[in-house]
């Protein structure tokens, strides 16, 4: 049996699998600010609206998905189109693997060649993995916003990271569709 992680752009079809592996992190974890799991139809609905503009991977062992990262808008305003938030999800028999690290390299190299400029990663604290795991890709510290959601009875802290993915120099043009830059999951 291989043990080889496949990479590959999402399907529509990968809903239910994904939102298998996101509904505990919103039902057991404060690190997604959800309530309650969406329903399966809203779940849809995100997959095509992210990865319509943005990638949405997913991470496959032996056919079986383990793992997502995708990118979205920072915020709706124009100057902020060539910012982009990233997350990622991977089901807990498969962490420490680095399947996170391998969605999230490919992730940050698409949005790049699709002509991102920046992208953010907000983290709810405490989360010493997750702040290790940012440090280790490039992301810098920000700042934290405090006290910023209520869950589980309690408030809390966010911190944000950002990461460069052009230089300074960099001047903005379009950005270049999703079907443009499948050649980099080959």
């Amino acid at each position: 049996m291989s043990s080889d992680v496949l990479i590959r752009l999402v399907k529509i079809s990968d809903a239910e699998r994904l939102l298998e592996i996101y509904s505990p992190f919103v039902l057991q974890t404060a690190f997604s600010f959800e309530s309650s799991p969406p329903s399966i139809e809203e779940f849809k609905n995100r997959i095509l609206d992210y990865s319509s503009k943005a990638p949405w991977l997913v991470a496959t062992i032996d056919n079986k998905i383990v793992g997502y990262a995708y990118s979205g808008p920072h915020r709706s305003r124009g100057s902020y189109r060539w910012s982009q938030e990233t997350t990622v999800y991977v089901e807990e028999p498969f962490r420490k693997r680095g399947i996170a690290r391998s969605l999230y390299t490919k992730l940050l190299t698409i949005l790049k060649e699709m002509g991102f400029a920046k992208v953010l990663a907000i983290i709810t604290l405490p989360n010493d993995a997750s702040i290790g795991f940012h440090q280790n890709l490039g992301f810098k510290h920000i700042g934290e916003m405090n006290n910023i959601g209520y869950k589980f009875d309690r408030w809390h802290t966010t911190s944000w990271w950002d990461l460069d993915l052009q230089n300074e120099h960099f001047i903005p043009g379009d950005i270049k569709s999703v079907e443009s830059i499948e050649h980099l999951l080959g």
